[in-house]
């Protein structure tokens, strides 16, 4: 039997898949963090960063190489050749979050860069066309909204997983979280392709993640890596709105559902970026001026420590997606519409009364 017929096999591909990408970013990091500390290119604190010491980033180079390799390895799954667009989309990204971990970039390059690289996913493939299965009684949407969406969804979905990059194991648990979710989506409907690489990502962050929490081996994953990780996760949230009904009658949700049950995967990176957001055009400033305002400066401000944060924050991010999956059963999208809505408005008057309190305790202390 030769090797393209032993990769036909899904359950030796999906163990050589995880095996080989948590193995390679688990040998390639040491590599990177003795080039890094070699020619002095280590991440230094400043006075919003939740760390003390100077400390090697740019592990997202690993995942890159992880991800073109395990593109190589699952072409028999490729059934609609999106790996080598995969390629060129991916480059293009971490050619720019390479630069920005090394000099820095301009929000308005990475902007350009990503509407590129989403270009090339576009024209070449067919995630162009979405479906709300009913949602506020639409359904396939026409070519000009679509693209709009697709644009406008993983430019936020990029950018928003991106800014929850701050504080240790927090980024990787969340995706760890995101990929499995999808993965086991990916796998019902039979795309495997799909499958395969959310079964790759969740392998490279496992092996990060001994790294990230490590204190005499630390690194963080930089730009390389939360760019990338954002951008595939994007990805993986149009494929899914992609999907046909007969599609998704696998799944216990209503169909006119499937939109909120995506915004639960997800629902960590969106929430406290749209937060944050709002609260500095609250305070007049721009959107883009970095603050402390995140959920997780916010619990480490509590006392929690990093491991901790992480692993709070990924436990209520399943805890939002096991509600709204069972909720979405037999509540139809008007009901679930104002369940999320409830939800997170409680959500934000809990996350302000905290802040309230902190600051009350901090102005009693001095």
């Amino acid at each position: 039997m030769g090797l393209k017929e032993l990769l036909s096999n899904l359950t030796l591909t999906t163990a050589l898949t995880f095996i080989c990408s948590f193995l390679l970013v688990y040998f390639v990091i040491p590599n990177i963090r003795f080039i890094i500390k070699k020619r002095r290119l280590v991440d230094v604190p400043d006075e919003r960063s939740s760390h003390k010491e100077a400390t090697p980033t740019m592990a997202g180079v690993a995942f890159f190489i992880a991800l073109v390799l395990t593109l190589v390895f699952i072409q028999y799954f490729d059934t609609e050749n999106m790996g080598i667009n995969l390629v060129a989309a991916v480059s293009v990204i971490f050619m720019v979050a390479l630069k920005d971990d090394l000099v820095l970039v301009t929000p308005k390059i990475k902007l350009v860069v990503e509407l590129f690289a989403i270009g090339l996913i576009l024209i070449f493939s067919d995630l162009h066309t979405l479906n709300f299965q009913g949602f506020l009684g639409i359904f396939e949407l026409p070519l000009l909204p679509s693209v709009l969406i697709v644009i406008i969804g993983m430019i936020g979905i990029i950018n928003a997983y991106n800014l929850i990059d701050g504080v240790d194991g927090l980024a990787s648990i969340i995706a760890i979280i995101i990929f499995s979710n999808f993965g086991l989506v990916f796998f019902t409907i039979e795309d495997y392709f799909y499958f395969l690489i959310c079964v790759s990502f969740i392998g490279m962050l496992g092996a990060f993640l001994f790294y990230n929490f490590s204190k005499s081996k630390k690194i963080f994953m930089g730009d390389t890596g939360s760019l990338i990780i954002g951008f595939i996760i994007g990805l993986c949230c149009m494929r899914f709105l992609s999907l046909e009904g007969p599609q998704l009658e696998h799944f216990s949700f209503l169909p006119e559902n499937s939109l909120l049950f995506l915004f639960s995967i997800v629902s960590i990176p969106i929430f406290d970026t749209f937060r944050v957001i709002t609260i500095r055009i609250k305070n007049k400033k721009s959107p883009f001026d970095p603050d402390r305002n995140h959920l997780h400066h916010l619990l480490l401000d509590c006392g929690l420590r990093h491991h901790q944060v992480a692993l709070s924050l990924g436990v209520l991010n399943y805890f939002i997606i096991l509600l709204v999956a069972v909720l979405s059963k037999n509540s139809n999208y008007i009901v679930m519409i104002f369940f999320v809505l409830f939800l997170f408005g409680g959500f934000i008057i809990l996350l302000d009364f905290i802040k309230n309190y902190l600051k009350k305790k901090s102005a009693d202390k001095n």
